[in-house]
C-alpha cells in the first residue's frame, strides 16, 4: 500500500471515532433520558436496515450466525455494558478504560491475524492514553471494582468483536457485513429493554432528529468507515485512530456547549494526536527488502540482463518471477505487495 492509500484508507477510518465522539452532545441535549437500551435499539436497527436497503443482500450460510455473534459484541452487548458502566463509574473513568481498546486490539491482532505488534503502535497507544486519562482526569472519591469489572468487559468485548471482523469480513463486502451486525446487535436489545425500560420512549421533533444523526452519521456511516479501516489497515492503527473519539467530545464540549479547557486538558489533546500519528504506518511497500542471500539477487539480475537482450518475447519474464524467486517465494509471486 502506498502512503497516499495509506493517508486515505487513515482519513475514512477517522470518520467512525469523530462521529462516535459527537454522540454524547447530540444524547445529552436532543435525546430522551433514563432510556439507553431503547436509545440503542432505535440506534441501530434503523442503521442497519438503511444499509441493507442500500447493498438488498442477505446474509448466507454462516454469516446467520456470524452476524449474531459479531453483533452482540459490537452493539448489542457492548452497549448494555457501556449504560451499565456509566450508572456505576464516574465518566472520567469509565471512559479512560475505554480508551485502553488499542492496546487489547493490538495485543489480540498477534495470536488471531498474525499481525504482529510494531514499536511505534504501542509507543503511540501508551502515549495517546496517557492524553486521555489528561484530558479526563478528575477527582475520584471512590471506585466501584464491579463497576471497573464492567468497564473492562465492554472494552475487551469490543476490541475482540472488531478483530473479529477483521478476521471473517474478508470476502464479504463491508456495507453487507455492517448491516448484518446492527441489525442483529438491535435485535438482541429489544427484549432486555421491554424488561429494563418498559415501553419505548415517546419521540419529539427534536428527538427524532436526534436519533436520525445519531442512526445515519454516528452508526451506519461511522461503522462502516471503522469496518472499512479495518479492511485496509493493521488492526493496532485502527484502534488507535479510536482515541480520536474523546478529543471529538471534548472539543464539541468547549465549541457547542461552552465548557471550558484547562492546561492540562490542551496537553492530553496534544499527547492523544502526537499517540495517533506515532502510530500509523508510514513504511511504503518501496522500502521492503528481501531477506535473501546476495549471491543469489547476484544471479537473477544476471539473468534479468540476458532475458532483456535475447528479444522483446523474453521481456515478459521480467521482474516479478525473478524478484518472487529471490525472495524465497513461488514464482508469479510479485513481491511488491
Amino acid at each position: 500500500m502506498s502512503s497516499v492509500e495509506n493517508i486515505r484508507w487513515v482519513l475514512v477510518t477517522a470518520i467512525a471515532p469523530i462521529a462516535w465522539g459527537s454522540t454524547y452532545y447530540v444524547t445529552h441535549h436532543f435525546l430522551p433520558a433514563d432510556h439507553p437500551l431503547w436509545g440503542s435499539v432505535l440506534r441501530a436497527l434503523p442503521a442497519g436496515v438503511l444499509l441493507l436497503l442500500l447493498r438488498r443482500k442477505r446474509p448466507r450460510g454462516r454469516w446467520w450466525w456470524r452476524s449474531l455473534v459479531l453483533g452482540t459484541l459490537n452493539m448489542g452487548a457492548f452497549f448494555a455494558l457501556v449504560y451499565l458502566a456509566a450508572q456505576l463509574l464516574p465518566t472520567s473513568l469509565a471512559s479512560t478504560i475505554m480508551a485502553t481498546s488499542p492496546v487489547a486490539m493490538i495485543a489480540l491482532a498477534w495470536p488471531m491475524l498474525g499481525e504482529r505488534p510494531r514499536g511505534r503502535a504501542v509507543v503511540g497507544a501508551v502515549t495517546g492514553i496517557l492524553g486521555v486519562v489528561l484530558m479526563l482526569a478528575s477527582g475520584v472519591d471512590s471506585v466501584d471494582p464491579v463497576g471497573v469489572v464492567v468497564s473492562v468487559a465492554a472494552m475487551a468485548m469490543s476490541a475482540f468483536g472488531h478483530i473479529l471482523t477483521k478476521r471473517w469480513g474478508a470476502g464479504t463486502d463491508v456495507l453487507s457485513v455492517t448491516s448484518w451486525q446492527l441489525i442483529a446487535g438491535g435485535a438482541v436489545l429489544v427484549v432486555p429493554a421491554l424488561v429494563v425500560e418498559g415501553a419505548p420512549p415517546p419521540l419529539t421533533g427534536s428527538s427524532l432528529l436526534g436519533f436520525a444523526f445519531v442512526s445515519v452519521v454516528a452508526t451506519a456511516i461511522a461503522f462502516a468507515a471503522w469496518f472499512t479501516g479495518l479492511r485496509h489497515l493493521p488492526a493496532g492503527t485502527v484502534g488507535l485512530i479510536g482515541l480520536l473519539n474523546p478529543v471529538t467530545g471534548v472539543m464539541l464540549g468547549l465549541l457547542l456547549a461552552g465548557e471550558p479547557l484547562t492546561g492540562q486538558q490542551v496537553l492530553g489533546l496534544v499527547l492523544v494526536l502526537s499517540g495517533v500519528l506515532l502510530g500509523q504506518t508510514t513504511r511504503s511497500p518501496m522500502s521492503r527488502t528481501c531477506a535473501c542471500p546476495t549471491f543469489r539477487t547476484r544471479e537473477l539480475n544476471t539473468q534479468n540482463a540476458r532475458v532483456e537482450r535475447s528479444g522483446p518475447e523474453s521481456r515478459t519474464f521480467r521482474t516479478p518471477e525473478f524478484n518472487a524467486q529471490a525472495c524465497g517465494r513461488p514464482p508469479g509471486t510479485d513481491t511488491r505487495n
